[in-house]
């Protein structure tokens, strides 16, 4: 089988099986070559529906995963995008192929100079990764999409105020092993509508606060 109809069958029985129907999401899905994006020694297991490692405890996302992600934030051509963990930069290109302007930050300096490599190898160039903590962003009113791709164990109303007005964060929060996944839209200066959509369990990201242990 070529890796094209691998990475076909990979979009059919698993990511369409998941309720993943947006067709722009799943056109995105089959034009990222996603095995550009894997590890060399896991590269064989690309198509897996698997976390595969990529170092520092973190994780690719499944492919499942970001089809459900792409298709709740509704990405439009044009946006402005904030991804807070690059990771291999798949999601980022993701993002991209829907017509997004993508500022990618990744706290580890060799995973971010790696995702630059790879997205150059896809020919992605609407992406900008920049090594740097998401934690610490103070961006007010900046971006129409902001994603996480790692988990918050408390929530951190930093991100919901990067949004503009309109705009949309997907963010996975909780600690293990069943985490919410929701998606929260900024209708106003102070306002926000948040829905929940699935449960998952991703990696945490690097430096997120954790609730404190409960003592008797």
């Amino acid at each position: 089988m070529s890796q094209a109809d691998a990475q076909a069958q990979m979009i059919a029985q698993q990511v369409r099986t998941a309720d993943v129907h947006d067709p722009r999401t799943l056109a995105a899905l089959a034009h990222v070559r996603r095995e550009l994006f894997v590890p060399a020694r896991w590269r064989a297991l690309d198509c897996a529906e698997a976390g595969l490692p990529l170092g520092h405890g973190q994780h690719m996302l499944t492919t499942l995963l970001v089809g459900r992600m792409l298709q709740a934030l509704d990405v439009k051509p044009g946006e402005q995008a904030l991804e807070v963990g690059t990771g291999s930069g798949y999601l980022s290109a993701c993002l991209a192929a829907l017509g997004a302007s993508v500022q990618s930050l990744e706290i580890h300096a060799d995973l971010a100079a790696q995702a630059r490599m790879n997205l150059k190898a896809a020919g992605c160039e609407a992406v900008e990764v920049t090594c740097g903590d998401g934690m610490g962003l103070t961006t007010e009113t900046g971006y129409d999409i902001v994603v996480l791709t790692g988990s918050l164990p408390m929530y951190r109303p930093c991100f919901e105020r990067a949004l503009k007005y309109g705009g949309r964060l997907f963010a996975v929060v909780g600690t293990g092993p069943v985490m919410s996944a929701r998606l929260v839209t900024r209708t106003g200066q102070a306002e926000f509508r948040s829905v929940p959509l699935f449960e998952t369990a991703i990696d945490p990201l690097d430096n997120a606060p954790v609730p404190p242990a409960f003592r008797f």
